[in-house]
């Protein structure tokens, strides 16, 4: 990173904590505006901070630890409760730690709250992608997504995401490798995107991927005027980014377009029908009888590509990582993968009932989505005035509905900052005895759950059957998870592989 993006990036996490984060991390006694107007509304506690800094350094120190989830639930959950009232992003807000309020808000959808993403998201999405829409058109959205990546269009999809993650571990082979394990993961994750809507990964995938790391960078930075004359800037770069995706996904479309013109004029069969199946495309070009625009489907395909690529290869990485340091919970791991696959024929792929048999293995995922707190929230505004116990939050207010406050809360699991994947495997534990839509949420919920979450799910599942399966391995770097300004490692989880001795093929 050059010194004019690194000054960028320092001056842009400060503007951001200053004006969005400094109210949700005092504790210091509420102004007179805001107690009138809590006492009207019967808004939950809260504070505003001091002026400009208040806890800021403290924020970014925090933030930058392994557990950012103490600073939470001490300076606010512990002093103010599950609920409580602050400023974010400028705005009069409500945090909330509380796993139904959260529920309300992500059931509420449409209804009592919209949608309230920075701007940047918005842009670099699109504004007609499925995370940025609302009413009819997200419904429309989303209910295309789930035809191509919900049941029954997924357990077909599973021996195509074996061949295609056992092509990019195979090249660790036979000597084994120093990886770093988020970038393999993505190229993983990616190839998987870019088969969806039907193109084979190669040099045109790699190159769509390293597009998508600028993008990326671009979701946390901070969006402003003429930022696309500044490309040395993380925002300008995202744009650029942004725009060489936009150029190579219309080729894609217009190509398919073509094709399809001409296999129709020919014989009266569409490319899909001679291919006996539709990909993500095709879907696109039939959708509505055909009206969508190409600005429509680029944003469409472009929400598809990014919304499992980042998501998607840290919880990859995380997984290998937990398992890394907790031993018992790879040797059982292993034991449950070592037997599928010596139930299986010489490199005969994985099917949808091997991957119903992981049950050990969705525990080892589901405690690292609630450990790794990847997508640790969601923003809303509130439509109208909103009802909960003996709260009002007005009409108008932000709510920031945080999952990662639920997932590492004591109040709700056994040592919470502990990974420990059996915790899944009790009838008696707590999260069984609860509705886990309310205390386990890391695909969202509500009418825009992620719809591609049980891909994501199959995608890990495979990674570690053949990561387990073949390979051993141990760190290259001591590494650590931070959060600031997303949960990532610090330098990507270096590892070296080589060739576990007697592994099943």
């Amino acid at each position: 990173m050059d010194a004019s993006t690194t000054l960028f990036v320092a001056v842009s996490a400060i503007i951001f904590l200053a004006v969005a984060l400094k109210q949700l991390l005092s504790g210091l006694t509420l102004t007179p505006q805001l107690k009138n107007e809590r006492a009207a509304a019967r808004l939950p506690p809260g504070s505003t901070g001091l002026p400009l800094l208040g806890d800021m350094l403290r924020l970014i120190s925090a933030y930058r630890l392994p557990n950012p989830d103490l600073f939470i639930h001490e300076r606010i959950v512990a002093r103010h409760g599950a609920m409580s009232t602050t400023h974010l992003l400028g705005e009069r807000a409500v945090f909330s730690a509380d796993p139904s309020f959260n529920r309300l808000v992500l059931s509420g959808d449409g209804r009592v709250v919209d949608t309230s993403y920075p701007s940047s998201v918005a842009t670099l999405l699109g504004a007609r992608s499925v995370l940025v829409t609302r009413g009819p058109a997200h419904k429309g959205l989303h209910a295309l997504a789930l035809a191509r990546l919900g049941y029954p269009a997924l357990p077909p999809l599973v021996a195509r995401v074996d061949r295609l993650v056992l092509a990019a571990v195979a090249q660790w082979e036979p000597a084994g490798a120093a990886v770093r394990l988020v970038d393999e993961a993505r190229k993983i994750a990616m190839s998987v995107n870019v088969h969806l809507l039907g193109i084979e990964p190669g040099p045109w995938s790699e190159s769509l991927r390293r597009e998508f790391n600028a993008i990326s960078d671009g979701f946390v930075s901070l969006p402003f005027p003429l930022a696309s004359l500044l490309p040395f800037t993380t925002y300008g770069k995202a744009l650029k980014a942004r725009k060489n995706v936009a150029l190579a996904l219309q080729e894609v479309v217009r190509k398919r377009m073509d094709e399809k013109a001409m296999d129709a004029g020919a014989d009266g069969e569409t490319a899909a029908g001679k291919k006996g199946k539709k990909d993500m495309v095709d879907l696109l070009l039939e959708a509505d009888g055909g009206s969508f625009s190409m600005e429509q489907m680029v944003d469409f395909c472009v929400n598809l590509l990014a919304a499992g690529y980042d998501t998607t290869s840290l919880t990859m990485t995380l997984a290998v990582k937990f398992l890394t340091e907790t031993p018992t919970a790879l040797a059982q791991l292993r034991e449950e993968h070592d037997s599928i696959r010596k139930g299986k024929g010489e490199n005969q792929s994985l099917e949808w009932s091997d991957y119903q048999s992981m049950a050990f293995t969705q525990c080892v995922i589901n405690e690292t989505l609630r450990v790794g707190n990847i997508v640790n929230g969601v923003l809303r505004r509130a439509n109208t005035d909103i009802h909960f116990k003996d709260y009002i939050i007005p009409k108008g207010y932000k709510i920031f509905a945080s999952f990662g406050a639920v997932h590492l809360s004591s109040e709700h699991y056994e040592n919470a900052r502990t990974f420990h994947p059996w915790r899944w495997q009790s009838k008696n534990s707590k999260v069984q005895d609860v509705p886990a839509s309310n205390l386990f949420t890391p695909f969202g919920g509500g009418p825009r759950q992620c719809p591609g979450n049980e891909l994501a799910r199959v995608v890990v599942s495979v990674f570690l059957h053949h990561l387990v399966t073949r390979f051993s391995w141990d760190e290259a770097e001591e590494d650590k998870v931070v959060f600031f300004p997303t949960t990532r490692t610090l330098k990507g989880y270096p590892i070296n592989v080589r060739l576990r001795s007697g592994s099943i093929s």
